[in-house]
């Protein structure tokens, strides 16, 4: 028989998941039980994101699993803290479902969601639930981090004669969305598996920030459209070549072919890779590669090129009504 959330309280609910959450970690000196968490706060200083994940939107239960889910929320909310050069301190999670949800799902879920936190070295600290109407999922997560001292790298910072540089993968979670939709995921597993669990280099974003990185983004909605936003901001051109992205075309090329590889590492999104600009190629951490330079915007905003084309836009976007 199965147990869904209409037949437990809220309290029997976070009996079974809140162990499966938590983990050990000396900056959480109170932890989930009480009204609030308590954290410490390093020099004073933290930082904070949340990311929301929607079933049928970000996700669907014929793809993924709650474990799915649940790492996949973390992830993309700890590529945002390691995008600054952060390390995380602790998350909160919110879940609102329909009360017909199974409740394995929701330990799956939890479960999920805590070997995650645990491999970045941190943990859930409490969150809240809620019903919601027939059919509804909504996972939510707040992480917090420190900068450890450190001046966060903003996406502003980018200079001209910077290299731009890469550390992750690139494109294999749009491959394996591609596989996915076109019922081939058998082809590929390790490519599906970079879509239902990415895995950011979270490591490589404090490397960045303390070999003096000047700007920094996580790689949640494309390369073009990410890099995009480090231009703008930062009122330069970003060039990219693919010369420099041969050996990830390569990669993918005999999966979904040539042209298909390009495209998913130009414009596929929820990587969670990491892009940043430094001063020269000899700053660079173990675990970067350079795919481009920073060049002078002129009299535009900044922006992107490929091998010297304008691009802009592609990847993800959470409201277009064609996905």
């Amino acid at each position: 028989m199965t147990l869904h959330l209409a037949d437990v309280t809220e309290e029997e609910l976070l009996a079974r998941i809140v162990p499966l959450l938590q983990g050990p970690d000396a900056r959480v000196l109170v932890g989930p039980g009480d009204d609030t968490a308590w954290l410490t706060a390093g020099d004073g200083r933290y930082l904070a994101t949340t990311d929301a994940m929607v079933r049928g939107h970000d996700w669907i239960d014929e793809w993924s699993t709650g474990e799915d889910v649940g790492h996949k929320t973390v992830a993309q909310n700890l590529a945002d803290i390691a995008a600054m050069g952060g390390v995380p301190t602790g998350l909160l999670l919110t879940l609102a479902a329909d009360p017909r949800t199974p409740v394995s799902w929701c330990e799956d879920l939890a479960r999920g969601i805590g070997c995650a936190a645990r491999a970045a070295g941190t943990s859930a600290v409490g969150g809240d639930l809620s019903g919601a109407d027939a059919g509804t999922v909504m996972v939510s997560v707040t992480a917090f981090g420190s900068m450890e001292g450190r001046r966060p790298v903003l996406r502003s910072g980018a200079r001209v004669g910077d290299v731009v540089a890469v550390a992750g993968t690139l494109g294999r979670s749009a491959a394996g969305w591609a596989l996915l939709r076109e019922e081939r995921g058998a082809v590929a597993p390790d490519l599906v598996q970079a879509h239902l669990r990415p895995a950011p280099p979270l490591a490589q974003g404090p490397a960045a920030a303390r070999h003096g990185a000047h700007a920094m983004i996580d790689l949640s909605d494309g390369l073009v459209r990410d890099a995009g936003r480090i231009a703008r901001a930062s009122g330069v051109v970003l060039a990219l070549t693919t010369d420099l992205l041969h050996d990830d075309v390569a990669a993918l090329a005999a999966v979904v072919g040539e042209e298909a590889a390009l495209d998913c590492i130009l414009t596929g999104g929820e990587e969670h890779s990491l892009l940043a600009t430094f001063a020269d190629e000899e700053s660079l951490p173990q675990g970067w590669r350079v795919i481009g330079r920073v060049e002078d915007a002129g009299d535009t905003r900044g922006g992107m090129l490929v091998d010297g084309t304008p691009r802009s836009g592609g990847g993800w976007d959470h409201f277009d009504a064609s996905r």
